[in-house]
């Protein structure tokens, strides 16, 4: 298991590493809300610590901002903010949990333990995404649609499990450009259509319903029906 700290107090973060790797977890540390934003962009953790009072990037901005790129990854708040308030506005924005400092470190390990347990569990039963009859195994990284298997390339096929984690939603050409090809998006290049017409021609061509969708000026849908 990886997780991701975010504290600025480097005694507290130390102590609170050492507990994790004496119990066989990787830790690494954030020391204020923005480079932990960068952190877990970079990488995939299987349970985020996040502070409160975080220098340059709060902490519950920052786990807003982890809960809109992934909605399943496991937020426990460890913060000396105890009111009633702060633990109304920490899981409003996505939190999972909520421990109260001055903390013992058995009693976080506990819940660290439960949260990331919690989210083995939902992710094994999550190994296929489908729409209409198109299946994307995520563990053998197939595609079939009404059963027959489609070959993708590498980058058709992170297009495509991006659209159906995002199915129902507009996504733009920046959204795909930054996720998928992991650039800054370029005005100039039509490359993102480029692959959308390849998977419309291998997903759609000779099946109903149409399951790729453009949103005239805003981007894409993947959806059974049309926009």
């Amino acid at each position: 298991m990886k997780l991701l700290l975010v504290e600025d107090e480097p005694k507290l973060a130390s102590f609170i590493q050492k507990g994790f790797l004496s119990e066989g977890y990787e830790l690494d540390v954030a020391f204020d809300g923005q480079l932990g934003l960068s952190m877990f962009r970079q990488q995939a953790y299987d349970l985020i610590i996040l502070d409160v009072n975080l220098p340059v990037l709060n902490g519950f901005a920052l786990c807003a901002l982890i809960r809109a790129d992934n909605p399943h990854v496991p937020v426990l708040f460890l913060t000396a903010f105890d009111s009633i308030e702060d633990k109304v506005q920490g899981f409003e924005a996505g939190a999972d949990d909520y421990l109260v400092k001055p903390f013992k470190f058995q009693e976080l390990l506990l819940r660290a333990r439960a949260l990331t347990k919690r989210n083995a569990d939902a992710s094994a039963v999550k190994r296929t995404l489908r729409v209409a009859d198109l299946e994307l195994n995520l563990e053998s990284k197939t595609v079939t649609r009404a059963g027959q298997r489609i070959d993708l390339t590498a980058k058709e096929y992170s297009l495509l499990e991006y659209l159906l984690l995002n199915r129902g939603k507009i996504i733009s050409r920046v959204d795909i450009t930054e996720k998928v090809w992991e650039l800054d998006f370029d005005t100039n290049t039509n490359i993102i259509d480029v692959y959308i017409s390849h998977l419309r021609r291998k997903l759609d061509k000779g099946h109903t319903p149409k399951l790729i969708h453009t949103v005239v000026g805003m981007g894409y849908m993947l959806r059974e029906d049309p926009c």
